[in-house]
């Protein structure tokens, strides 16, 4: 179990949600950075003053030294960098100890005396017990007798886990919803900075296949040629059709509300009759088809003439010609029956 400060801790991080330490961890480390940024610039300066004016002239004349000269003939002291560069260190660890000691102090006294709910002794002893959150109001905890079956159990774990599939559900709807208002807000909105036009244009290279408008049959089918380059009109901005489509949206609406109840009461198919007609319409056209491959000619209809040896015969003769192949047949059947009844005559006789 807790011990009593650790329950106080607890709390009280759960009350700033934040732990107490780490704000006093946080006034510390910006006191060394600002200890630091000190002994740096406290290094600078020194390396940039002159070595004979921090004593190093004096110290080679008491040494009977004569220091090196460089080549605009100026004093060369080399151990001064390496003299200011430890002496800066040693400087940083001072402070850093005086700064660690202090601030101890600091952290002890803050813990107990800020960071504490009261003294701990006499009437304030044990006041963490009677301390209760804002969040836990009116939050009835499970009696101690209750006993969790496994059923209970089972339950309430599927009810956590549904409860996270909905939330998971939930925020990826709203990641959704956000990248579409950004991208209607794109449509909607002009944009502030005009964009870099491009040094090739694909509306001012010609197409490959635009040869193809020029030909007859695209101008027999109603296929205008495209437009060069300098006489094309110029395009309006898309901010510019976005914002009338909208603005056409309700219209639209409705416009096909007013169309709906006329929807039952059309057919969807045309009627009997028609079908019918269409049906011998395309029949007659194939045939028609089929009849001038072959040599017909059939400007006076599908019974029109026809080269036959390189006479043509109307479609009058043809009708004739029938007409007497037909009364031919028809009298010789004739004849068939006469003598057949003749021979029955005779054989009766």
């Amino acid at each position: 179990m807790a011990s009593a400060k650790q329950q106080e801790n607890m709390l009280l991080t759960e009350h700033f949600s934040w732990p107490p330490i780490s704000l006093i961890d946080d006034i510390i480390n910006a006191v060394n950075e600002v200890l630091y940024r000190c002994t740096d610039s406290f290094e600078t300066g020194l390396s940039s003053a002159d070595p004979a004016l921090l004593g190093f002239a004096d110290l080679y004349a008491s040494q009977n030294r004569e220091p090196q000269k460089d080549e605009d003939g100026n004093n060369v002291y080399p151990e001064a960098r390496l003299e200011i560069e430890e002496g800066v260190l040693k400087l940083e660890t001072l402070m850093e100890n005086a700064v660690d000691k202090n601030f101890d102090k600091l952290e002890i006294w803050t813990l107990r005396n800020i960071f504490a709910l009261g003294r701990g002794k006499g009437e304030d002893e044990g006041l963490g017990d009677w301390v209760r959150l804002g969040h836990y109001e009116n939050l009835q905890p499970p009696s101690k007798d209750s006993i969790l079956t496994p059923e209970a159990l089972f339950t309430l774990r599927r009810k956590l886990i549904e409860t996270q599939k909905l939330h998971a559900a939930l925020v990826a709807e709203k990641t959704r919803n956000e990248a579409l208002i950004a991208r209607l807000r794109t449509l909607l909105v002009p944009q502030s900075v005009p964009q870099k036009q491009e040094t090739t244009d694909a509306a001012e290279t010609p197409s490959t296949f635009a040869f193809l408008t020029h030909t007859p049959s695209a101008q027999a089918l109603g296929l205008t040629p495209q437009q060069s380059s300098n006489d094309k009109p110029k395009t309006t901005p898309l901010t510019t059709h976005t914002t009338f489509s909208t603005t056409q949206l309700p219209y639209l609406r409705q416009l096909v509300a007013s169309l709906k109840p006329h929807l039952s009461s059309t057919s969807s198919s045309a009627p009997a009759s028609t079908q019918h007609e269409q049906r011998r319409a395309y029949i007659e056209s194939q045939a028609k088809r089929v009849l001038e491959r072959r040599g017909v000619d059939t400007v006076d209809g599908v019974e029109g003439v026809w080269e036959v040896g390189g006479t043509r015969v109307g479609g009058e003769e043809v009708r004739g010609l029938e007409a007497l192949v037909g009364s031919g047949m028809n009298g010789g059947k004739k004849g068939s029956g006469e003598e057949v009844g003749d021979e029955d005559k005779m054989d009766t006789t």
